[in-house]
């Protein structure tokens, strides 16, 4: 990744958005853009307009940074995330987690949509992620060190945050909602995946299947941010489904499930208000 362009970009940031000192950072995946009408906005900045970022190249990821509250908490919000798959390399796909990290940010939301794997995550499910195994034959921690990561071999023995996932399973109870817990993998994509690579992803322990999430995990543990990760179950994964495969259904799976998905983010962050 170019340091170098990682640092422009939070320079654009600092002065467009007010040197802003967010506590809480939110990065939303395909389909949970309009989660955002959990917050109070205060002010937006195009994606197109910060250096290395750029425009996103997926369906459902609108590309706007927006600085917002939610519960009272100062949160810096990407609308849509760059993936590894684009082909610009990992520095669009680090740079939410640099950005955050040198503003002061202690946690990160992490959210995504996701093929479900294991028989009762079905779509319209919401699971929160406990743990997740890496596919995609790479990493954005490869290549010179640079200090800003934190130590050069990272542990994750507990990625995502036990006290954040606390937090989400009590946000989805006071919500009504059926919260499940599960192991999600990352591919590189742009693909669905197989039939095989499902059974052969299902002895590997996943519970869901995805393009992204992993590559921002691994960043912000090695920077030192508290994270947590939810995925909408937008279909089930191949060889399970009945049909073929589109991201026009997990687009609207995503809609039909987005009173499921506002009302979780809204009870997370006061839940995080008072931890």
């Amino acid at each position: 990744m170019n340091m170098e362009i990682l640092d422009k970009a939070l320079a654009v940031v600092r002065e467009r958005l007010g040197n802003p000192q967010p506590t809480a950072g939110l990065i939303l995946g395909s389909g949970w853009g309009d989660v955002l009408e959990s917050f109070e906005i205060e002010k937006t900045l195009p994606y197109e307009e910060i250096p290395g970022l750029g425009k996103t190249g997926v369906v459902g990821h609108s590309g706007r940074l927006i600085l917002a509250r939610g519960a009272g908490i100062s949160t810096l919000i990407f609308q849509g995330r760059r993936h590894y798959y684009e082909g610009e390399g990992w520095t669009p796909v680090a740079l939410p987690v640099y950005v955050l990290k040198q503003l002061g940010v202690s946690w990160v939301l992490l959210t995504n949509a996701a093929g479900g794997v294991r028989a009762d995550l079905t779509p319209g499910s919401l699971m929160v992620l406990s743990d997740h195994v890496n596919n995609m034959g790479t990493n954005p921690l490869i290549g010179p060190h640079h200090p800003a990561w934190g130590p050069r071999f990272p542990d994750l023995s507990h990625a995502y945050d036990a006290p954040m996932r606390s937090a989400l399973a009590r946000a989805g109870a006071a919500a009504g909602l059926n919260v499940s817990e599960g192991v999600y993998l990352a591919s590189t994509g742009p693909f669905y995946e197989t039939p095989a690579e499902i059974r052969a992803y299902r002895t590997l322990g996943a519970d869901a299947v995805g393009m992204s999430t992993v590559p921002e995990t691994l960043l912000a543990n090695a920077a030192g941010l508290r994270v947590a990760g939810l995925s909408c179950i937008t279909n089930s994964a191949a060889g399970i489904s009945a049909h073929p495969l589109s991201h026009e259904e997990v687009t609207e799976t995503s809609r039909q499930t987005m009173p499921k998905m506002k009302a979780m983010i809204a009870g997370f962050w006061k839940e995080m208000a008072h931890a």
